[in-house]
């Protein structure tokens, strides 16, 4: 064997050490493959499935994701909670509301020692990746606990969010907000959108009448992906719009003048929100163009979904459209499959997360979502056999074909509503059938997951406290009740 057989049969450990000095000296130099792939999650904020292209809208405009859908994997059905806060803290956690206690935006129980300080007893997926090297940054609306993401318990080491009053006063040197508005009369909650109230690391923005807030948390985003784009990084964006605001639904640099947030007509509240939907589009455009721009889209991995169905019509709802939400995924290393029939919840992002970036799960923690690595990179062509929702006190799970929604003892449906879907995701050609229709397989699945998460009754004794009380009470009026169990009349498809 001569000396270049003997190299090659050592590998690449050994040439490098027959290298001379100037070689080796210049392949240090050279810049090494990140292993650990930068991962940008977007989170839209109230908006369901039916306003994108690649969903089957053909009026409202979102080139940038329906490009995602055909380059990477959208899923046909992703499930959130039909609620902010509950969907927060499972998308944070990995868990579902039965262990976190987020069980509604009124309905969150106290932790292990009474406070509201989620990360405090569940670990999120900031700060997993932080312990694994990651570079973390968290930008727009935060609304997930107590805790706050900068601290060691969330896990961020830069933010920049929409906040409110109480969270500007605290922080150093007690600056006054001077922007706009969204409840110009009370004065409690600050502009997300024209004139937005926004803390960028512990500091107040001094904004103006012209700035608007999603923008500004874009640029944000693509400051610290090109500071941090030598070293992997993790980006969280849930979004804030095209959520409402209290007196109005804002125009946008796409429809509109600038700054105005007046009331509108229904038909042009409509048409304003479509017109946010398509600016978060633009937005998601603009970080992509960044990715490329800095040369790291081989290894830089964008996740997009939102946290709620669209409000008035989804939001809320033990229905499937209540928590019915986008979910697109593309980038290195994923596998084009385009729309896919394979389910989702959001309990999912957490240990994918932790997955593609080869962080750890700490010993003892369970969660209850699953990694979806496997499928998005082709090891798999199946992921899980069973998503599962909860909202208030109502609990919906389904399999690719069945759905079981509204489950709610309190409410008087103990056994909640069956459907064969058949291969339909959006209630359309949904068939109402009796529990014993059901196949012995998927009655089995729907037990076990039952047992497994058991709906929470009258007698809890989180509702025999005064809070608990008062929630109970408004969730149970006639009016309440009946809005909560059933879809919107725009959107009864099938028997309920």
């Amino acid at each position: 064997m001569n000396r270049r057989e003997f190299l090659k049969l050592m590998g690449s450990g050994a040439a490098a050490s027959a290298l001379s000095p100037a070689r080796m000296a210049a392949k240090a130099a050279e810049p090494q493959r990140q292993e650990q792939p930068n991962i940008v999650l977007i989170m839209s904020d109230d908006v369901s499935c039916d306003l994108y292209g690649c969903y089957g809208n053909d009026r409202v405009k979102t080139p940038n994701l329906d490009r995602m859908a055909r380059q990477g994997v959208m899923f046909r059905t992703c499930w959130a909670s039909a609620l902010c806060a509950p969907t927060r803290a499972m998308i944070m956690t990995g868990r579902y509301g039965n262990r976190t206690g987020y069980y509604h935006n009124g309905l969150q129980m106290p932790q292990k020692d009474g406070s509201n300080e989620l990360l405090k007893f569940h670990h999120s997926f900031a700060k997993l990746l932080k312990q694994a090297g990651y570079a973390t940054a968290i930008a727009g609306k935060w609304h997930c606990s107590s805790s706050r993401p900068e601290s060691p318990d969330g896990g961020f080491d830069e933010y920049c969010l929409w906040e409110g009053v109480k969270e500007i006063e605290n922080l150093p040197g007690r600056p006054k907000f001077e922007g706009a508005w969204e409840d110009k009369a009370a004065r409690t909650t600050t502009s997300r959108y024209w004139h937005p109230g926004i803390t960028r690391n512990r500091e107040l923005l001094r904004t103006k009448p012209n700035d608007f807030g999603p923008a500004i948390f874009t640029d944000f985003i693509c400051d610290f992906m090109e500071r941090k784009k030598d070293q992997p990084f993790l980006v969280y964006y849930p979004m804030v719009a095209p959520h409402g605001t209290r007196e109005g639904h804002t125009t946008t640099p796409l429809r509109g003048r600038v700054g105005e947030m007046a009331r509108a007509s229904s038909e042009e509240t409509q048409a304003r929100f479509e017109a946010l939907n398509e600016y978060t589009d633009v937005l998601v455009g603009r970080i992509q163009a960044k990715i490329e721009r800095l040369g790291i889209a081989d290894r830089t991995i964008v996740l997009y979904c939102s946290d709620n169905g669209t409000a008035v019509t989804a939001k809320s709802r033990a229905v499937e459209r209540g928590c019915r939400v986008p979910m697109v995924i593309s980038g290195a290393g994923i596998k084009k499959r385009g729309a896919t029939d394979e389910i989702v919840d959001l309990s999912d992002i957490l240990p994918t997360l932790v997955d593609f970036a080869g962080a750890k799960i700490p010993t003892g923690y369970e969660v209850d979502g699953k990694s979806l690595k496997p499928f998005l990179v082709g090891k798999a062509d199946t992921h899980r056999t069973w998503i599962y929702s909860v909202i208030g006190t109502s609990q919906l799970v389904r399999t690719k074909r069945y759905l079981l929604e509204a489950v709610n003892p309190i409410l008087g449906l103990p056994h909640g509503r069956l459907y064969d879907c058949r291969d339909s995701r959006d209630g359309r050609g949904y068939r109402r059938i009796t529990d014993s229709a059901l196949p012995g397989q998927t009655r089995r699945i729907f037990d076990e997951v039952l047992s497994k998460y058991p709906p929470l009754q009258r007698e809890h004794p989180y509702f025999q406290t005064k809070r608990g009380k008062r929630f109970l009470d408004e969730y149970t009026q006639p009016g309440a009740a009946e809005k909560h169990l059933h879809n919107h009349r725009d959107y009864k498809f099938y028997q309920e």
